[in-house]
């Protein structure tokens, strides 16, 4: 049965990735506001394929923008999944309010609507970022009191939102925590995508601490399954973790690019830096039992995947 679902974040790595994975069986609203912090015209290459597909519409919207989305949800909305957000620890920590803006005033309104509109099921995503200097590995049912950046506040303050209005409205709603993501079209900011880039052209990498920080990677085609089924699927109000279910130290992550680009990294030490943790590591029995959830690319063959794409289209 085809349904129309709203994609909000569309045109970003993991939108893309996720329409591409529905659109043959769905109707796809995307939105996206081609927000600048890196080149828009990435994220509107990464659905060109799509803008001729009648199943597909394209709404250049802000999700603070109450009115744009209600105009949107007036044409008939089945299900969201909402990924738009301000991404980035670091960045975060320099633009606090803004991050409060965007994540908490955009959830809010999608939330608002989903109230008045009778949406089927709502799908946040949220982030490993909640769990801040919590002990490894993390679960759904830790008490989650520390995050330490504004990035990680935020997305924790939506997860209290979708829980509030689930159970004053009773719309179904999802939280998944995803862990890393990584894999072709991811944003140019983060580590494996700027490492790569650098140890392409020859020039040094910054890498913070010792390099012995771990972080559990999730491949996008694993997050687009796990996506997936939490749309299929409707719970009153759950929360999953969305990871590997494995550690990777950073210095062997340097050393699997390196490998793969078949060139050596220059490295440049740097301290430790506010809001990164040592440690992310999901706990992923309770998204297999519920969700039916099986990661399935090793972080080895993630990497091999992503290098391949970054060479045939760094031009």
């Amino acid at each position: 049965m085809s349904e129309k679902i709203l994609v909000t974040g569309g045109a970003g790595f993991i939108g893309s990735h996720l329409i591409d994975g529905l659109i043959g069986k769905n109707e796809i609203v995307c939105v996206d506001n081609f927000d600048p912090y890196y080149d828009p015209g990435v994220k509107r290459k990464n659905i060109v394929k799509h803008l001729e597909n009648k199943k597909f519409v394209l709404k250049e919207t802000d999700v603070r923008d109450k009115k744009g989305l209600e105009g949107i949800f007036k044409e008939g909305i089945d299900k969201v999944v909402h990924l738009a957000a301000k991404a980035g620890v670091r960045f975060s920590i320099e633009n606090p309010f803004m991050f409060a803006d965007v994540n908490i005033n955009g959830t809010l309104n999608l939330l608002d609507l989903c109230k008045a509109y009778g949406i089927r099921n709502f799908v946040y995503a949220s982030s490993s970022s909640v769990y801040g200097l919590n002990k490894t590995p993390f679960r759904e049912d830790d008490r989650v009191e520390k995050q330490i950046s504004p990035y990680g506040t935020s997305k924790r303050a939506c997860e209290l939102y979708c829980q509030t209005y689930s159970l004053l409205y009773g719309i179904p709603i999802t939280c998944l925590r995803f862990f890393t993501v990584y894999g072709p079209r991811q944003r140019p900011d983060m580590a494996i995508h700027k490492f790569t880039k650098l140890i392409d052209q020859g020039k040094p990498i910054e890498m913070y601490g010792d390099g012995k920080s771990k972080r559990d990677y999730t491949y996008i085609t694993d997050i687009v399954d796990g996506v997936a089924n939490a749309l299929g699927k409707k719970f009153d109000f759950e929360i999953f973790n969305l990871g590997e279910s494995k550690t990777v130290e950073l210095k062997y992550l340097i050393s699997l690019i390196e490998n793969n680009l078949g060139k050596k990294a220059g490295i440049k030490r740097r301290p430790d830096q506010k809001g990164d943790v040592p440690e992310t590591f999901a706990d992923i029995s309770k998204s297999k039992r519920l969700l039916g959830y099986n990661p399935k690319v090793r972080i080895e063959e993630g990497i091999k995947r992503f290098i391949d794409w970054y060479l045939e289209n760094k031009s």
